[in-house]
């Protein structure tokens, strides 16, 4: 049997993130580059050193005319993320789009419609549900060897690029979000957040989350580009036992606690703590990145949904607006003068 042809891929944006994804789907078999896309001269000409056999335009209409390219990927503005993806939908294109899909429901759902009506593959590049350490850590909750999940916290953290355009709930929240459905394979019926706007009026550097689901489990995030430490870090804490998935770590990114409560021998209603061992499995030395990029090569290939596809990438918008809803109803609504009484 013959090999399978290539499939064309198109890369808009190429700005800080749009290269990294041309340098993978560049380098997968199966794979061409056959156009790169941006506004900018500069990023083009760049872009165009690194990726020499792909063609160049400024509009991604030059993209969507094309019959022979058979997806786009974006990795544009935020705000532009719905609008372009139904674009190259409705083209008659497969579409990966950068995470968050969008910035509303309403702007998701017409994306996802989109997609159902042309028949083709939406994926959103939530990408952390590709890291081997958060697959990892879904496993670990789902064999059961965590016991029942209690509750899941997590922290990203940064001394990190302000912003004008989304605040720290969309900018960083959209990562741990995706994370947290992953993991609890349902969406909460309760989702609180709190924030402070300390550099930029209007837009918060800070967030706090707290959520609860149907299930009994909760959650919560903090979110924060204004913070001394740099964190990326996970943890689940179950019945059994308790594990941390910290992308910051060098070696050891997922950690196992065997730790808990376990009833006294005598009864009673006593309780004893247990601390036995902790260890960390290995796992894959491969780029998430590179594997995000597969998925979406496969699951065109083989007509199925990828991981994170729209569905995927509604559900979490939809929690990131009702996020944003509460984060909007508990804001300050009168600016504390700092200073001497």
């Amino acid at each position: 049997m013959g090999a399978q042809p290539q499939i064309q891929v198109g890369v808009a944006g190429l700005g800080y993130w749009g290269p990294n994804l041309a340098r993978n789907f560049a380098g997968l078999d199966g794979c061409e580059l056959r156009w790169i896309c941006d506004g900018s001269e500069a990023a083009r000409e760049r872009a165009a050193l690194q990726f020499p056999g792909a063609r160049s335009s400024a509009t991604l209409d030059e993209l969507l005319a094309d019959p022979e390219l058979d997806a786009v990927v974006l990795a544009t503005p935020v705000p532009s993320h719905a609008e372009l993806a139904v674009r190259v939908l409705e083209a008659g294109k497969h579409c990966f789009v950068e995470k968050p899909l969008a910035q509303s429901v309403a702007e998701a759902e017409r994306a996802v419609a989109a997609a159902g009506r042309a028949g083709r593959v939406l994926m959103v590049g939530h990408l952390l549900e590709y890291h081997p350490g958060v697959r990892k850590l879904a496993e670990l909750a789902e064999s059961g060897e965590l016991g029942d999940i209690y509750y899941i916290y997590g922290n990203r953290l940064n001394l990190g690029k302000l912003r004008a355009d989304e605040n720290a709930l969309w900018s960083l929240g959209a990562h741990d979000v995706s994370v947290l459905l992953a993991l609890a394979g349902e969406e909460p019926i309760e989702a609180v957040a709190h924030g402070e706007s300390y550099v930029r009026p209007g837009v918060e550097d800070v967030v706090f989350c707290y959520l609860r689901f149907q299930s009994g489990l909760a959650a919560h995030l903090h979110l924060s580009w204004l913070d001394p430490h740099k964190e990326r870090r996970f943890t689940v804490v179950g019945s059994h036992k308790m594990a941390t998935f910290d992308d910051m770590a060098v070696e050891g990114k997922i950690t196992i606690y065997d730790k808990g409560f376990d009833e006294a021998p005598r009864g009673y209603g006593e309780w004893v703590t247990r601390s036995g061992d902790i260890y960390s499995p290995r796992l894959p030395t491969v780029e998430p990145l590179r594997l995000e990029c597969q998925e979406f090569l496969d699951s065109i290939r083989e007509g199925r949904a990828p991981r994170s596809d729209g569905a995927s990438g509604l559900r979490v918008v939809r929690v990131l607006e009702r996020l944003q809803d509460s984060l909007r109803a508990s804001t300050r609504a009168v600016t504390v003068e700092r200073g001497d009484d």
